[in-house]
Order: C-alpha cells, then structure tokens, then sequence
C-alpha cells in the first residue's frame, strides 16, 4: 500500500490542547513523535507492535514511511537541499540497551534511518559519515537514488537568486499544511523525532533529518548526534528535540531532558528547563528561533515545550491518537 492511500484510510485527528489532553497512559504501548506528519509515522509504529514488533522495529518503519513521503521536504526523499544542490540526511537510533547508530551527511539513499540501524548493528562504530555512509549503506544492500525531486530542485533555484540564509521557525507544519512557501525566502526545515514504548515496557528512539534547507555544504545539526537530538535511558525514558539544532548541541538537550527525569520531573516540565536552558544562554537568539522537546518516561507519561508557538507533536495509544499543540516559552 502506498503511503498516499494508507493516509486516506486514517481518520482526520483533532488538534487538543495540553489541558485536554490526557498526558499518562500507563505501561505501552505508545508512540509520540514532532510536528502534525508525524500522526502517520505513529500509525505505521503502532501497527508494527500491534503484530509483535518491537519498539525499535517501530521507530524504524513509522520513520521510513516519512522519508520516503516526497511531498515532505524536512525529510529524506525531496528533502531541500544544501545551498550548493546536494540533498544530505542525518539520523540516529537508539535502543533500549543503549546501543545506538548514527549517520550524518549521507547522501543518494532514502532511509537514513534504515542505515544508521545497520551502523548500529552491523558495525563496532557509532557514527558514519558522507562518502564512508553511503559505501557502508550500498554494501548493505540499499538502493542508490537521486534525492533533489523537480519541486526541491526549484525552490532551490529560487532560493539562489537571493541566495539569503535566515531559519524560518515552524516551517516544517508550514509545509507540511501546504501553505506555500514564500519564494527565495527563509526556508528552515527540520526533523521527525519518534520515540516508542512496546507492551515489554522497553523504549526505544529514531531521528531522521535533511537538515536546515540551503545550509553550508557539509553542516551537521543536532539529529544525529546521540544525547542532542535523541538519547534513551530504558530505566528512566527517551526524549527527542526539532528545531535550531546548533542550539540543542549547545545543551546537549536530550541527554539534559532525559537526566531531569531522572531527578523525577515530568516529562513537560523537563523539555521545559532544557528550553530555559536555552533561552539563558542566548537570550536575544531565542526570540527569532524556535527550538521544541519531547519527552517519554517509563510510566507512560509524555509532553513538550518549546521556545515559540508552533510546535506539535502527535501521540497514539490504544486508546489516543492525536495531535497536540506544544507549550512555549514565548507568546
């Protein structure tokens, strides 16, 4: 099934605000994940447990069905590119015994995730990069591919005629809902971060990025890099982050989130000191950029925080699927 008709077959979800929404669902499984796309990578997620997939099986196959969406230009195929035309992808995963697999600037091959769980499970490595990634994933058996799609491929040629670098916040639910883009303008695009917690109670993570649109040949944000844009403890939760990705390295953000947990903040109120974190150490930054978290513990409970209105994320449980507008620290 393809993934035009499979989004036919789900039902149109509500948005629910975060005092409606019911933040503790006990034991799994769950699936929570950034932005509005990420209700169709729940789906996939969820349907993988359902037939006795693991969690990590979860994140994988709910990630694939986003990078494969070439309508989707934060991820994977169709991605928009660098400012010099080359489409580069960053992921990361992680498991519930803490190993983990990372790629950053791999190019000509769709399922960055796919690759980085090779890394991970394959390799006696953690990281791969550009050209090594790509031998790596083609020896795996993945199928090499032109990424740049005709619709990128000419945002990109009007960006060049200005050729102007400024983020735009939220631009990933801007484009996503279609509302067009302004021509040559400040096109930031970003990730899906999917964390998932199967009936074992074991929680695992994934993050899969083309990263900020029309930036310097060669940058690498925080998506793959474990502890900034992923990090799982199995004992305490997972948390991952969108956004601004030079500002999540900066606090190591996810490792951050999952550590207050540990000291036993909630899940919203964590991503909402990480936040602070931020905003403390670039106050005047932080007023033009957006930055969100997302959090999971090991009872089930879930939530958010970012920097700027905007930010959602979506959640599925046996008896949940929806998606909900993030708390922000800005108006």
């Amino acid at each position: 099934m393809d993934r035009r008709n499979f989004i036919g077959m789900l039902p149109v979800l509500p948005m629910v605000s975060a005092l409606e929404k019911n933040e503790k669902v006990g034991f799994g499984p769950i699936v929570i994940s950034t932005w509005d796309f990420g209700r169709y990578a729940n789906a996939v997620s969820w349907k993988t447990m359902e037939k006795g997939g693991s969690a990590l099986d979860a994140v994988e196959k709910g990630i694939n069905l986003v990078e494969e969406d070439e309508h989707n230009q934060t991820v994977g195929r169709g991605g928009l590119p660098d400012r010099e035309g080359h489409v580069t992808l960053d992921a990361c995963i992680m498991d519930q015994d803490s190993n983990c697999g990372s790629v950053m600037g791999l190019e000509n091959i769709t399922h960055a995730i796919s690759v980085a769980r090779k890394v991970m499970e394959k390799t006696p490595h953690v990281i791969l990069i550009g050209d090594g990634a790509l031998q790596f994933a083609m020896d795996q058996g993945f199928r090499k591919e032109n990424l740049l799609t005709p619709s990128s491929e000419k945002a990109w040629k009007q960006w060049l005629k200005t050729s102007k670098y400024e983020p735009r916040m939220n631009i990933e639910n801007q484009l996503y809902r279609k509302q067009p883009p302004m021509p040559g303008g400040k096109d930031n695009h970003d990730t899906i971060g999917l964390i998932a917690m199967d009936v074992k109670g074991n929680i695992c993570g994934g993050c899969s990025t083309s990263g900020m649109a029309y930036k310097m040949r060669g940058r690498v944000g925080d998506s793959p890099v474990i502890g900034a844009g992923l990090f799982v403890d199995n004992e305490v939760g997972a948390a991952t982050s969108t956004g601004v990705g030079e500002e999540v390295i900066r606090c190591v953000g996810s490792h951050l989130v999952v550590e207050l947990m540990r000291m036993g903040y909630t899940p919203e109120a964590a991503c909402k000191e990480a936040v602070l974190r931020i905003v403390k150490k670039s106050p005047e930054k932080s007023k033009s950029i957006q930055v969100g978290f997302l959090a999971l513990n090991k009872k089930g409970e879930y939530g958010a925080y970012a920097l700027q209105p905007g930010f959602s994320y979506a959640v599925k449980t046996a008896g949940t699927e929806i998606v909900i507008p993030g708390k922000s620290y800005y108006p």
